[in-house]
């Protein structure tokens, strides 16, 4: 729901959703294990298997998640709950992942689709104009491209899996490196395989709701569930297996392979159908693998692209980037973020001299932005996780974090990349700031406090129709005329309450033998008949209670909560200090007791 009320409509269901993800996260396959050969050549299954176990830890992360941010779970609404300086750090992150991701996917497709290597850049360049133009009309609704696509790609996969499947051997495989360091820093080299879920993360506030849940209190869990767990299935294993596959080459292939790396399921697809089939129809199935894949890839540069735009935009709505960034265009696209969106992929395709040099950036900004939202959750006091998701969470946190510090420290051109993104981030909003008269002012944490939008909720005044209020008197006193005047205002009922005080106590049935009645109680009639008159000429339901108790306070809270009133009035006691300490004060003891949620109001 945005400010104004207004619900956007659900209308995704879990099935697209998981084709959304499919697109993005489902395609990192196509490159990943050729990157781990040419990182371990033949010792890189255990690094694979190693990468698809932290994916499988981050699906399951995401779901919780998608679960506990029913509208929106991407890291700029996780992270602003903590801090709106975090929640812009990892948006910066996400922002340098869809860039990479734009420029790496349209590369890998040129490779799919088989162009030269000579001619590979430029195409890759045409390509991402060419995606920036479509994007210059509008949305063209990539999910539906990505959705058409998923059950070919999920088919190219499990052909290429039942086709290895008779030559799978292990007797090519080579003993990993015995130090930790360099295992590590060679799985680190290769988690190429997280981006996508932060993607299905904001689409939380379009899904489809869980049955039982409504727009006002909304549960999405089942359908968040149910479009990450295949998807995430489906990368784990189908991964493991092809990097299974690409082991089981002969070890003479060794050259070819690290030739072929950044197309790997296309040259999976010719080697094993060749097997199979022979010669030609290998080559059928391999140009067959490159187009789907291809195009595949190229849904996901125009998914990342229109990420980029989105993410640029709602930055700016949010005073976090300079104003101008929000202009439209004649179609309704913002036309600065649309040039940075092609423009900046675009230059690290001509800085690049091939698809491993752009996956050298490609992990610390996904990895930075994941961290940083699972960080934001685990440390969020306010969250109601289970004590388990919690646990779970920070682990994985932990591993992710200790990931960016390797990438950090091992990967200068990636460091590089992301401190030049952070820069020219935070310098433009800086400039933002500046520009829009707002200026950074430090103050102690109760000052803080209490000058928070969110803390003014609680003072919003409450003038919903239909608020019933109790009033308890025992005389024609002046509460009653402004319990009166406040039922009208809030058109609402008034419950007239007279308890009265009965201190004899009447064991057995002998306390229920007849039913009380204010009619027969002259105190109590002087006080209902004229209030019942007096509703009728302004226009209040008036509706007389008449209780007789030993414990007068404990008969206000007992009716106040079942009846379920907004408010409770009473008036201000005028015993005696005798009588208040050997009988005690009726309105401090129901002050006491009386539920949160029921306002208390005492007239003096």
């Amino acid at each position: 729901m945005d400010s104004t009320g207004i619900h956007r409509p659900r209308n995704v269901g879990w099935a697209r959703a998981a084709a959304l993800l499919y697109g993005d996260w489902g395609t990192s396959k196509a490159y990943v294990i050729g990157l781990a050969f040419v990182a371990a050549g033949f010792s890189s299954l255990p690094i694979i298997i190693a990468v698809c176990v932290l994916t499988g830890l981050v699906g399951i992360n995401y779901i919780i998640v998608c679960k506990h941010f029913p509208d929106g779970g991407g890291v700029y609404s996780a992270a602003r709950e903590q801090s709106r300086f975090l929640a812009l750090l990892g948006s910066l992150l996400l922002l340098a992942d869809f860039m990479v991701t734009a420029a790496m996917s349209c590369w890998d497709a040129m490779s799919y689709f088989g162009v030269n290597l000579d001619w590979l850049k430029l195409a890759t360049i045409v390509f991402i104009v060419l995606v920036g133009a479509i994007n210059y009309f509008g949305p063209k609704h990539s999910g539906s491209f990505a959705f058409v696509l998923a059950i070919p790609m999920v088919l190219v996969v499990i052909s290429i899996i039942v086709l290895s499947a008779p030559h799978l051997t292990l007797t090519q495989l080579q003993r990993p490196h015995e130090s930790f360091r360099a295992n590590w820093v060679a799985f680190v080299g290769v988690i190429l395989a997280l981006s996508g879920v932060e993607a299905v993360a904001n689409l939380t506030g379009v899904m489809k709701l869980d049955a039982g849940s409504t727009p006002e209190h909304p549960n999405i869990a089942g359908t968040a569930r149910k479009a990450i767990w295949p998807v995430c299935i489906e990368v784990v294993f189908g991964t493991a297996l092809l990097g299974w596959a690409m082991l089981s080459l002969p070890s003479r292939l060794g050259d070819t392979i690290k030739e072929r790396y950044a197309d790997m399921l296309r040259f999976l697809g010719e080697y094993y159908g060749t097997l199979s089939f022979g010669v030609h129809a290998g080559q059928i199935i391999g140009v067959a693998i490159g187009l789907i894949v291809g195009l595949l890839l190229l849904s996901a540069v125009n998914t990342a692209v229109s990420a980029m735009i989105g993410l640029i935009y709602m930055l700016a709505r949010d005073r976090e980037m300079p104003q101008p960034f929000t202009r439209l265009n004649s179609h309704g696209v913002p036309w600065l973020p649309l040039a940075v969106a092609t423009g900046l992929p675009i230059l690290l395709v001509i800085l690049s001299d091939d698809l491993d040099s752009l996956a050298d950036m490609y992990a610390i900004g996904v990895v930075g932005a994941i961290t940083v939202n699972l960080g934001s959750c685990c440390f969020n006091q306010r969250l109601k996780l289970k004590w388990r998701e919690r646990a779970f969470m920070m682990v994985t946190f932990a591993i992710l974090f200790a990931v960016e510090i390797t990438i950090a420290k091992t990967k200068p051109a990636a460091l590089f990349f992301a401190m030049c993104v952070l820069l020219v981030g935070f310098g433009l909003r800086w400039w933002a700031m500046k520009h829009a008269g707002f200026e950074t002012l430090i103050v102690n944490r109760n000052i803080a406090a209490a000058v928070q939008p969110e803390n003014l909720v609680n003072f919003r005044p409450n003038l919903t129709a239909n608020q019933c209020i109790l009033v308890a008197a025992r005389g024609l006193t002046p509460v009653l005329r402004y319990a009166l005047e406040e039922a009208q205002l809030r058109k609402g009922n008034l419950y007239v309450l007279f308890v009265k005080e009965l201190a004899v106590a009447m064991p057995g049935l002998l306390a229920n033998t007849t039913r009380p009645r204010w009619q027969d109680d002259p105190e109590a009639a002087s006080i209902m008949a004229p209030m019942l008159e007096l509703g009728h000429q302004c226009g209040v339901p008036v509706i007389p209670l008449y209780a007789v108790s030993e414990n007068p306070s404990g008969a206000i809270l007992d009716l106040a909560a079942t009846i379920g009133v907004d408010m409770l009035m009473l008036g201000s006691p005028h015993r005696s200090g005798l009588v208040k300490l050997l009988k005690g004060d009726i309105v401090t003891r129901v002050a006491r007791n009386l539920p949160e949620n029921i306002q208390l109001i005492i007239q003096g």
